[in-house]
């Protein structure tokens, strides 16, 4: 082979290619606008592949499962290193609601929906949405003050039994 010639692509088969029987489990940890998304793009991603997949909200996760916070979730600059501001900056007042405004518009430009409707399309998509009991109990919420497309409020030991062999992402 001269160096001009193309080099085959070599592809490791990891015996993956399944799709039936597999789980996705998500636990989801936290509200800022900017945790809330991965969790919801990679269930979303997963169910149109046809994995099976489960969502548990549990403490600061909650904002995004509680109607009176879930369309209100905010992102801040304060402490985030990866924003690339001087640290100062994020303090300063108005910051926050700036930097929330901003990250809304850059989620809505690439076409991604705003948190109640991803909600929504991945319940509608075959997805299971859960919220967790003890979280439930410390911050005095009851199943009416969640998304409706919540199935239940379960405790950690019911999540682990439903989503038996998942791949577990924790965001």
């Amino acid at each position: 082979m001269t160096s001009t010639e193309a080099v085959p692509a070599i592809v490791p088969n990891f015996d993956d290619d399944r799709t039936e029987g597999r789980k996705l489990a998500v636990i989801c940890s936290k509200g800022t606008l900017d945790m809330a998304y991965p969790g919801l793009v990679l269930a979303n991603a997963a169910l149109g592949e046809g994995v099976e997949t489960h969502l548990f909200f549990t403490f600061w996760g909650f904002d995004m499962i509680t109607k009176s916070r879930m369309g209100n979730l905010k992102f801040t600059p304060l402490g985030n290193t990866a924003t690339h501001l001087p640290q100062g900056v994020g303090g300063l007042p108005g910051m926050t609601a700036l930097a929330t405004r901003q990250m809304k518009k850059q989620i809505a430009d690439v076409g991604v929906p705003e948190v109640p409707e991803f909600l929504e399309q991945i319940v509608a998509s075959g997805g299971h949405l859960w919220a967790c009991r003890m979280s439930a109990d410390m911050m005095h919420l009851s199943k009416d003050d969640l998304y409706d497309g919540v199935e239940d409020i379960i405790n950690a030991a019911d999540f682990i039994e439903k989503t038996d062999g998942a791949q577990l992402l924790f965001i």
